[in-house]
């Protein structure tokens, strides 16, 4: 069995390869735009290409068998056609959420009639590394929507379903809502950080208008539609589901392991 990994330059992708490493797999084809910066085990073929390139793709498809598609929606559909037309057996896709912003990626999925298993996080805990500048600067996060709850997932548990996903034949057709193990609102995120580092921090809820501009700035059209979803999680909190844990048969990470892990990013 082959297996192909999609954008193993860094984050999940890359997590993926060493997983399935560390499960045994031994025919590993990782597909990425910087074989540098990914820095892989030389026991891992490595193929060098971006999605934007369909003769890479094609190229990377040969001979494989079951794939880890990284979320790239502009050219989706026509890579999953490229992996139909390769032979591929099963595709593993990193979505999200239904009916929201990654849909496109699950519906291009299975119109290209390969045997798929969807992959559907919500927040990861990483993205709060946004307020590292903050932290290490001074005493304040300044933010929006302090009391906003939600159950982020380290992308560390994300890589090992992937893997084990891709290893098995008893996942064909299913989607997998996943979260982290606790529901955890921004300040208490704040505070978790701050009892790590063991020094005060303190959350400051921004004004309406200054955090619309903060986003904006940051995520372009996407801003105003993400400070929406913060709305909405402090009216009300997204639930914690046990789906990671039911699938690697280990409690998923929570945020406080998450952080000791990566505290050198705040200091």
């Amino acid at each position: 069995m082959r297996i192909l990994v999609t954008g193993a330059t860094a984050n999940i992708g890359r997590m993926v390869v060493d997983e399935l490493l560390e499960l045994g797999a031994t025919r590993i084809r990782a597909f990425t735009v910087d074989p540098v910066k990914a820095a892989l085990p030389p026991a891992v073929e490595v193929v060098t290409g971006f999605f934007n390139r369909p003769d890479r793709v094609a190229a990377a498809l040969d001979g494989v068998d079951r794939m880890y598609l990284a979320p790239h929606i502009p050219t989706v559909t026509a890579v999953c056609r490229a992996a139909a037309d390769a032979g591929v057996r099963h595709i593993v896709d990193l979505a999200g959420v239904k009916g929201l912003h990654w849909q496109a990626i699950e519906d291009a999925v299975e119109a290209c009639g390969v045997p798929f298993t969807h992959l559907e996080p919500g927040e990861f805990m990483a993205n709060t590394t946004g307020w590292a500048p903050q932290i290490r600067a001074g005493d304040e996060v300044r933010d929006a929507w302090g009391d906003a709850a939600g159950a982020p997932i380290a992308q560390e548990d994300i890589a090992a379903i992937a893997a084990r996903v891709l290893l098995s034949d008893d996942h064909f057709g299913r989607s997998y809502e996943l979260t982290g193990p606790e529901t955890i609102s921004r300040r208490q995120q704040v505070a978790t950080i701050a009892a790590e580092l063991g020094r005060p921090l303190t959350f400051v809820e921004l004004p309406a208008d200054e955090a619309a501009a903060h986003y904006r700035s940051l995520m372009g059209e996407f801003g105003d539609w993400y400070l929406t979803g913060l709305a909405q999680l402090a009216e009300h909190p997204q639930p914690a589901l046990p789906t990671v844990e039911a699938l690697l048969n280990r409690p998923a990470m929570s945020y406080g392991e998450w952080v000791r892990r990566h505290a050198d990013l705040f200091r």
